[in-house]
C-alpha cells in the first residue's frame, strides 16, 4: 500500500528486515486521520501510543499555569510524536500534542509495541537508535534556547524546518522561539536587512 512507503523506508533505514517482518511489523500499526486542532494527548494523561506522521503537522508543547504556551518541537512528516517519558515510565504526561493540519498517522500502542519486540526482537534498535537521535536533537535544542540569541535561534528553526513557516502560524513559531510574535517580527526584519547588505 503506497501510503506505508515513506514508514517502511524510515523502518528499514535502521533496521535490516525481511520482507515477511516488514509486513508483520506494519501490521501493527493503525492508520488514523487526524482534524486539524484535535489534541490527541493532553497533559495530565498517560502517553499510551507513540505516532508515525504520514502527512501533516503537530505540535508538542508544554502549557504553564498562566496559559502560554512552550513548544518544544513540530512534527512533520517523517517524524515521530510520543511523550516518551510518560510512555516508559507510565506516569502522567506534562506535554499536549495537538495538530495543526488535517494529518494522518500510523499508531502503535505500548502494549501492541512490547508484542512487537517479542515477535521481532531486533526491532528494539531501531526504537533504541529512535530514541538516542530524539534525546540528541532535544539537547541541541536546549543549548540553543541557553545559549544564543532570537536571530540565531531563528535561522536554526529554518534549517530545521525548511517549509514550515509557510505552514504555520506566526505565533506557533514564536512560542517555539520563546519570543513575542512581535518580536518575532522585528527578528525577521533585522534577518533580511543583513542579507540585503551581503
Amino acid at each position: 500500500m503506497i501510503i506505508y512507503t515513506s514508514f517502511q523506508e524510515n523502518i528499514l533505514k535502521y533496521v535490516d528486515l525481511s520482507e515477511d517482518e516488514l509486513a508483520h511489523f506494519t501490521s501493527f500499526y493503525s492508520l488514523q486521520k487526524i482534524e486539524k486542532n484535535t489534541i490527541i494527548l493532553k497533559q495530565g494523561e498517560v502517553c499510551e501510543f507513540e505516532s508515525y506522521v504520514i502527512e501533516g503537522c503537530f505540535k508538542i508543547f508544554y502549557q504553564g499555569e498562566n496559559i502560554k504556551e512552550h513548544i518544544l518541537y513540530f512534527a512533520i512528516e517523517d517524524w515521530w510524536i510520543l511523550d516518551v517519558g510518560s510512555f516508559v515510565s507510565g506516569q502522567m504526561s506534562k506535554l499536549n500534542i495537538q495538530a495543526l493540519e488535517d494529518s494522518v498517522v500510523l499508531t502503535i500502542s505500548k502494549a501492541a509495541k512490547e508484542q512487537l519486540y517479542e515477535d521481532i526482537p531486533k526491532v528494539e534498535k531501531l526504537f533504541r537508535i529512535m530514541n538516542q537521535k530524539s534525546l540528541a536533537s532535544m539537547q541541541l535544542r536546549i543549548i540553543s534556547m541557553l545559549h544564543k540569541n532570537a536571530d540565531k535561534r531563528y535561522l536554526d528553526f529554518n534549517e530545521r524546518y525548511p517549509t514550515l513557516s509557510q505552514r504555520i502560524a506566526q505565533h506557533q513559531i514564536a512560542a517555539y522561539l520563546g519570543i513575542s510574535h512581535e518580536f518575532l517580527s522585528k527578528v525577521k526584519k533585522r534577518i533580511l536587512l543583513n542579507k540585503k547588505e551581503f
